[in-house]
């Protein structure tokens, strides 16, 4: 991700902050090419708006395809893909129909383990299956197992009604202080599929803006990762997506167990995947990260929204 040089100037009597070596012009267009990549990362054949199906799956056999009388029932494909089975152990394996065509990470094989998207490898990706332009493979929330299903033909991607943005303001970049926890905190926070999930959070970013000081809790979604931020403000329901938006940041320099300094460039604040689609598992906003603040900066809500 790109980032601003070291050399800062203070504005806004040192809260937020830009690079001397840099004109508005350079940031703009820094913020310009963070969007859009953003934006091809969302609108690829297999990003969030390819999402079609999330169909949670039941203990023993699940039969799948795109026929009527299924357990599941895909909204593309052979009328009969293959039977899924979930056993006690929570295990999951597919038996593929012999004419179904599909593939299991890109081999034509008749059987396999389905790994799902929490027990992948540290780096890998679940076990996929392909049929034709649309695929599928199992997640795990909370102990449930479902098919998370994508096509790159989707609706939602064909009639993409692209993103809506706050003007780029250099203010809403805010370098915020980074107050370490010592042992880390555990924070609970609610999904859109009404699970509770318990993240470690190592510590609060915490700054000031028109005179008022706010804290935000971060969590790294994997160790050694950037701090991810889910977050509501006062445009949340109205302006911007009302469950959160998301941030990252970079870590510290001195690193989480220190005191230090981290930068919340609340231009890259973007709209969760439940803004696009309504089978995706986003965290909600805990209260913690609700702030009584109109962040004025990022993605709008989005317009072609479910």
């Amino acid at each position: 991700m790109l980032r601003l040089v070291p050399r800062l100037f203070a504005l806004l009597a040192g809260v937020a902050t830009v690079s001397a070596a840099e004109t508005p012009t350079a940031y703009t267009h820094e913020i310009e090419a963070w969007r859009a990549a953003r934006v091809a990362r969302l609108t690829a054949p297999d990003g969030w708006i390819s999402l079609v199906g999330l169909d949670w799956l039941r203990a023993g056999e699940n039969r799948v395809g795109s026929a009527a009388g299924n357990d599941i029932v895909l909204t593309t494909g052979p009328a009969h893909l293959g039977t899924v089975t979930l056993d006690a152990g929570g295990a999951t394996r597919i038996v593929l129909a012999l004419d179904s065509a599909a593939t299991v990470d890109g081999k034509s094989v008749r059987e396999a383990a389905l790994v799902d998207d929490t027990h992948a490898a540290p780096g890998a990706t679940p076990t996929t299956v392909r049929f034709g332009d649309a695929s599928f493979f199992v997640i795990d929330r909370d102990g449930r197992k479902a098919l998370r299903v994508k096509d790159a033909n989707a609706q939602a991607r064909k009639h993409f009604a692209g993103i809506d943005y706050f003007p780029i303001d250099p203010t809403w970049r805010i370098e915020a202080d980074w107050v370490p926890f010592t042992p880390a905190h555990a924070l609970e926070m609610g999904t859109a599929i009404g699970t509770i999930d318990k993240v470690t959070v190592p510590g609060k970013a915490v700054f000031t803006r028109d005179g008022r000081r706010f804290e935000l809790l971060p969590y790294q979604e994997e160790p050694g990762g950037e701090l991810f931020f889910v977050l509501a403000d006062r445009t949340s329901g109205k302006e911007t997506y009302g469950a959160a938006r998301f941030l990252y940041a970079a870590l510290p320099a001195g690193g989480l167990d220190h005191p230090g300094k981290v930068v919340l460039d609340f231009n890259r604040a973007y709209n969760p995947p439940c803004a696009f689609t309504p089978f995706a598992t986003c965290p909600l906003a805990p209260p913690e990260n609700r702030l009584d603040l109109a962040v004025t900066a990022g993605e709008k809500k989005y317009r072609g929204g479910h």
